[in-house]
């Protein structure tokens, strides 16, 4: 390196300015944030829960079509989730393709099958029965949309490389919840699906070996009337400690 000289910055692959030469990050001023008064901050955050409050998980969907435009906004806002070192360790397989569709109902009634059936033990399906699951799922072909929620363990790079990534549970888990979040913000229902293995979305969804299928995202309108279990969510107190 020549002293006193300054090499020019880049954009890696992980999306922060960099100077190779000492390879810190440039940053800027976050202008984006706005401070607003107290009072609003409070009026804000209790609304924010109330709506929160109103969403639920339900298992009858209605064939609606959805504007594609709207899952792709959610989509991107599941994209600014935090994540470790910025590697954005995800990828989301969106299907609307009946057939597709149709593929992945099967392959989900097999492990599900196995897993009523054989796996599950009784301690288990105790739980589950209030909720009123079972092995069939004909919402995965009649709701609009499925999103396959892959994590990416490492990437490959325009090179050909290894590109290893971080806390990649952590930030797939985080951007799940906030694609979730989206949707029902723009007024659509979703069911998080977890057949057990899960390996065949990435034959169908054609996802490299590398990722790792985290959930099986169901989207869409509900069903008119539909009915959803009559369950409580736990107070402050059980779930918070101020200390």
């Amino acid at each position: 390196m020549v002293v006193g000289k300054k090499l020019p910055c880049k954009v890696t692959s992980v999306n922060y300015n960099l100077c190779p030469d000492m390879r810190e990050a440039i940053f800027i001023p976050h202008t984006d944030y706005k401070e607003i008064p107290i009072e609003e901050m409070k009026h804000q955050a209790s609304a924010f829960y109330e709506k929160m409050k109103a969403r639920r998980s339900v298992r009858d969907f209605s064939d609606r079509p959805v504007p594609r435009e709207i899952i792709e906004k959610c989509l991107l806002a599941a994209g600014t989730a935090p994540n470790g070192a910025n590697k954005q360790p995800w990828h989301f397989a969106v299907v609307s393709d009946p057939e597709v569709k149709k593929k992945i109902r099967i392959e989900a009634e097999k492990e599900e099958q196995e897993f009523y059936n054989r796996r599950a033990p009784e301690d288990w399906l105790d739980d589950l029965h209030p909720l009123g699951t079972d092995e069939n799922k004909p919402f995965l072909e009649k709701a609009p949309y499925l999103i396959g929620i892959f994590a990416q363990s490492y990437n490959i790079d325009e090179n050909g490389e290894k590109e290893k990534h971080y806390y990649v549970k952590e930030s797939v888990g985080i951007a799940t919840g906030f694609l979730i979040t989206a949707l029902h913000h723009a007024g659509l229902v979703a069911l998080t699906h977890t057949p057990s293995p899960m390996g065949f979305l990435n034959e169908i969804m054609g996802r490299p070996s590398y990722e790792k299928p985290f959930l099986l995202l169901v989207v869409g309108y509900p069903e008119d009337g539909v009915k959803v279990p009559d369950i409580d969510k736990k107070s402050l107190d059980e779930i918070a400690s101020f200390i």
